[in-house]
């Protein structure tokens, strides 16, 4: 009988949580950084929106991501 995908059995950091984690994460706190970020930026345009709200996400993403992965790395099952 095969292994249920919901189940994994990682050696060392799952990064399966790590990119779920990230995920939620960044979502809940990249969101209002970059609305409180753009209130004092012109962008008069949905490209200069767009382009505003991608630079400031992918600076939130690698931190969290980065910081996820340092907590996992630190509390792993040893």
């Amino acid at each position: 009988m095969p292994e249920p995908v919901e189940t994994s059995s990682p050696d060392g950091v799952d990064y399966g949580w790590v990119m779920q984690t990230t995920f939620v994460i960044t979502i809940l706190v990249g969101a209002p950084i970059v609305a409180m970020l753009s209130i004092n930026v012109d962008l008069p345009t949905w490209a200069s929106r767009a382009e505003f709200a991608i630079r400031v996400g992918a600076v939130v993403w690698i931190v969290v991501a980065l910081a996820v992965f340092a907590y996992a790395k630190r509390h792993q099952e040893e």
